[in-house]
């Protein structure tokens, strides 16, 4: 075999980027995708607005990270760092609920609410503002470089980084009080790292909605690899039905005059060859060649199908959501399964997701039902184990540890029980010992007291003592800790 020569090209091995210009469309998926994308975005840059009274020791910001003071609060709910675990089992709701609607919808989160997808869509949105549909940005791409195309140019990108300033911004909102920290930023006296986030978020908004698009979804996210794990044959997926589109007549004149003149093929299938499917995809793929890692199931290709089969006269749903089972079941020229939503929901895979889903979140609302304020710790001094007083009692020495969660300083009480004896902390003297001390805790603070307890030497060597705190305004709170009080060993 001859060796290549040295003057022949070099062989490419990537095939060149073909840009996606997707054509507008009309149907109820579009309008469904518009509904999502105003709800998801209004979420998103509202959110941080919203206020919430929890009182004068608290912030008033519904949803707020407070990392200065090591607080996430959302609504009625404030989460402490100790109590990541409530972050860590969200996180895994999202997970098992990402699986629940692939296994049951395909990639409806993909088509619909994926950030990708919601930003993506605006942008491709404010291209078709300033550069006219699918023909239109086809012809000013293929047009020289001049005053208009500039214009337009510098217009369309301009706005996108708008877009991508004001989702940075959003964000930053989310981690100091909203209008405080807008206030900053306009001025100039904003700390440093909000800039430098609203920075970045703008250009990765830019740069991933804007310029890379469909490739961010074909290559750059990992979910499409993993969702066939997540799926079987009872899934939905975007389907093009080409037993009833095959073999397609490649215009509808030559269709009609196929049908009428009984001219070869003798039978065509619905599918004209329009290519409106291909036009309007975000992802520029071609659902007709079976399903596809690029097909994210928004359904824009079923509107624009359909509004093509209404125009010809024939029946709709060419292209439809449908799951493989019910594929081959049309295919095979059987009727459909009654109820195939309900047997497609109600089934082993679906269930187990929905059960670990619920599981999981009423777990955690019980905790959150069942948690408190107040921490206590009570740690026994070893050295020594006990004390002898003048008058024949016992001392034993405790290191008492308690924890204020909340924003505002609380007046607590520390009682004992389980031993007859009095209490009082190293500050004060027996003389004025009791059954109970109290003390004030700072807002968020850990108050660290050594206390001590005496009881009457006759008693067994060991017997359990319990610590009590309770907060006594406004709440009442308590929590308690157990330890031991310790006598002489009683010698025969």
């Amino acid at each position: 075999m001859n060796a290549p020569s040295a003057l022949s090209p070099a062989p490419h091995l990537f095939e060149a980027r073909r840009k996606v210009l997707p054509k507008a469309v009309k149907g109820p998926f579009r309008r469904f995708k518009w509904a999502v994308m105003a709800l998801t975005l209004l979420v998103y840059y509202a959110t941080p607005w919203l206020r919430w009274h929890r009182g004068a020791f608290a912030p008033d910001q519904a949803v707020l990270v407070d990392l200065a003071h090591r607080r996430f609060y959302f609504f009625s709910i404030e989460i402490w760092p100790h109590e990541f675990y409530y972050v860590a089992g969200l996180l895994v709701m999202a997970a098992i609920g990402l699986f629940l609607v692939t296994s049951a919808v395909g990639r409806a989160w993909c088509g619909y609410a994926c950030p990708q997808t919601v930003w993506t869509d605006l942008f491709q949105h404010v291209e078709r503002w300033i550069d006219g549909d699918r023909n239109a940005q086809l012809r000013l791409l293929a047009a020289p470089w001049g005053p208009g195309k500039i214009a337009r140019r510098v217009a369309k990108h301009a706005v996108w980084i708008a877009i991508g300033v004001l989702t940075g911004g959003a964000w930053i909102f989310y981690f100091a009080d909203a209008p405080t920290l807008l206030n900053q930023f306009v001025r100039g006296e904003a700390p440093w790292v909000a800039y430098s986030t609203v920075g970045i978020l703008a250009a990765t908004t830019y740069v991933l909605g804007g310029l890379l698009r469909e490739q961010v979804c074909q290559f750059m996210c990992p979910w499409p690899r993993i969702q066939t794990a997540m799926m079987d044959e009872r899934s939905l997926t975007i389907t093009y039905r080409f037993w009833r589109g095959e073999p397609r007549s490649h215009g509808l004149k030559r269709s009609k005059a196929a049908e009428a003149h009984d001219v070869a093929p003798l039978h065509t299938g619905d599918c004209i060859d329009c290519n409106a499917c291909v036009a309007v995809c975000p992802t520029g793929i071609d659902i007709r060649e079976g399903p596809q890692i690029g097909c994210i199931t928004c359904g824009l290709c079923i509107d624009a199908c359909d509004d093509m089969m209404t125009r010809i006269g024939r029946a709709p749903k060419l292209i439809a959501y449908a799951t493989e089972l019910d594929a081959r079941a049309e295919q095979a020229g059987e009727a459909p399964a009654p109820a195939p939503a309900l047997r497609r929901l109600l089934r082993a895979r679906t269930l187990v997701y929905f059960g670990v889903w619920c599981a999981i979140g009423l777990g955690m609302l019980a905790m959150l039902g069942e948690r408190t304020r107040l921490q206590l710790s009570v740690l026994q001094t070893r050295n020594p184990l006990w004390v002898r007083l003048s008058d024949g009692a016992i001392r034993n020495s405790y290191q008492v540890k308690i924890r204020n969660l909340e924003a505002r300083p609380r007046t607590v009480e520390v009682t004992i029980d389980g031993a007859p004896g009095v209490l009082w902390t190293e500050s004060g003297d027996r003389a004025g010992a009791g059954r109970s001390v109290r003390f004030r805790i700072a807002a968020d603070k850990v108050t660290k007291e050594h206390l001590f307890v005496a009881a009457p030497e006759a008693g067994p060597q060991r017997s359990d003592l319990r610590f009590t705190v309770r907060a006594l305004a406004p709440q009442g709170e308590t929590a308690t800790a157990t330890s031991y009080f310790e006598r002489p060993e009683t010698r025969p």
